[in-house]
């Protein structure tokens, strides 16, 4: 019975780990480098911030930088900053 038990156990803690794990979200950025040809044969990364960020990459791997087409701008707005209050 108590293999039973530690078998119960375990498949238990296995299903409640399963059921509360969430997938990774794609991060999306707003630049990509395209290797190996124009064609798009060779892979891309998107994964740059800026165009320079992504031509240093581009330069020392034979590739080159496009547009994410994909990239939709960031979700949330910037903070405001607090406002000043006026002593009357």
């Amino acid at each position: 019975m108590t293999r039973f038990n530690a078998a119960l156990f375990a498949a238990l803690a296995i299903a409640a780990m399963t059921g509360l794990a969430r997938p990774a979200a794609a991060i999306e950025y707003p630049w990509c480098v395209q290797y190996g040809g124009m064609d798009g044969d060779g892979g891309r990364n998107c994964g740059f911030v800026s165009y320079e960020q992504c031509m240093e990459t581009a330069r020392g791997a034979g590739g080159f930088c496009e547009h994410n087409l994909f990239y939709t701008g960031a979700a949330e707005r910037p903070a405001k900053p607090p406002r000043k209050r006026r002593n009357d």
